[in-house]
């Protein structure tokens, strides 16, 4: 999974960037270009998995990832920059960050307005997919008057609802489509079509776990945040920036002097986990503990082959439980001996949170 940071300029996204994956990125070469595009990698906490590695002792515990791309602050001009679009183009979603803190220290135009913010930058979105959309257009006419085929006429068809959706300020992430419709558009790799969550950037407090909570409705985000394919929730920087610095014990006592159980990055890291429609599942054993990321309705196969592709391809069966009756169980002897450690076949779905071993032929 590949998510894209975005967001205006001194709203905090390049720091989000560098909470998210401890990238040290001003001791880069080239970190002074504003333009350059930074990747880096974050772990997803996983209290489950801590747990699991907790009753198997393994020699390694691994936890799934996410890798996260900071580009340049957006804008039109940055959007008709190639390099510019082709970043944003190839991730997977986009956590768009909003300013909702106040400092007279950190240079902002206007008044704080978040929403304001997500239809500015959600137009820009839409009039460079707009472009993109006119220009194939233009080329499918003059194919299509060299000879008529079933699935350009289904191109262009698509593409003219996708073009009336535009015209009319609808992002193609709210545009209906068949599993088809979306195969034959994907390589366009529209912008507005990408899933998007919105992450307020609020400032310090000291009530601040009550705060986070309240600062979708406050901005008044309900409404967006509902719409297809799309989500919100609130982070607070400096606090964040604070706990990277700490170890696990100083940060649990940190975030429970405001009042809160888990960092604003673990949240974060979830809803973009829902918002993908992505589970966990996990792998357990003296060797290694180990979370996998699948899509939700993946069936037994297809979590194999996100081991290996050879565990697709021989699948025989999976002995499946669920993470909490594993640990209720205390061991998978006495699951098996209770019932709750089963063998599923190919057409088992996967939830999130089981516990897999994987029996193949190869």
């Amino acid at each position: 999974m590949k998510t894209g940071i975005i967001g205006l300029p001194q709203v905090g996204k390049t720091s989000l960037f560098k909470i998210l994956t401890k990238a040290k990125l001003e001791e880069r070469s080239g970190y002074s270009n504003p333009r350059e595009e930074h990747i880096g990698v974050a772990r997803v906490p996983d209290d489950r998995l801590d747990k699991l590695s907790a009753l198997y002792s393994p020699r390694k515990t691994t936890f799934a990832a996410v890798e996260f791309v900071d580009v340049a602050a957006i804008g039109q001009e940055a959007l008709k920059e190639t390099a510019f679009l082709t970043s944003l183009r190839q991730v997977d979603a986009l956590i768009h960050v909003l300013r909702a803190f106040d400092d007279d220290s950190i240079a902002h135009v206007g008044p704080i307005d978040p929403l304001r913010d997500i239809k500015n930058v959600e137009f820009d979105l839409m009039i460079s997919d707009l472009t993109q959309v006119e220009k194939r257009l233009e080329r499918l006419e003059k194919d299509l008057k060299k000879g008529r085929t079933s699935e350009l006429e289904r191109e262009q068809a698509l593409l003219l609802r996708s073009k009336e959706a535009l015209e009319k300020e609808l992002p193609l992430r709210e545009l209906e489509m068949t599993p088809e419709e979306k195969k034959l558009i994907k390589g366009f790799m529209f912008l507005s079509q990408k899933p998007i969550l919105y992450a307020l950037n609020i400032g310090e407090s000291t009530t601040l776990g009550t705060d986070l909570d309240a600062a979708v409705s406050l901005f008044k985000l309900d409404e967006i945040a509902q719409r297809p394919n799309a989500g919100a929730t609130a982070i607070c920087g400096k606090v964040e920036a604070e706990l990277a610095e700490m170890d696990d014990e100083e940060a649990a006592e940190f975030l429970g002097s405001y009042g809160l159980h888990e960092s604003g990055l673990v949240r974060l890291i979830r809803k973009s986990y829902e918002l993908l429609g992505l589970i966990s599942f996990f792998t357990a054993g003296e060797d290694e503990c180990r979370a996998w990321t699948v899509p939700v309705g993946s069936k037994a196969p297809q979590a194999a082959g996100a081991i290996h592709s050879d565990l697709e391809h021989h699948f025989i069966r999976a002995e499946t439980i669920r993470w909490d009756n594993l640990l209720a169980a205390g061991s998978e002897a006495a699951a098996r001996s209770k019932g709750t450690l089963r063998l599923e076949g190919k057409e088992y779905i996967v939830q999130d949170g089981d516990v897999m071993h994987i029996r193949h032929s190869g």
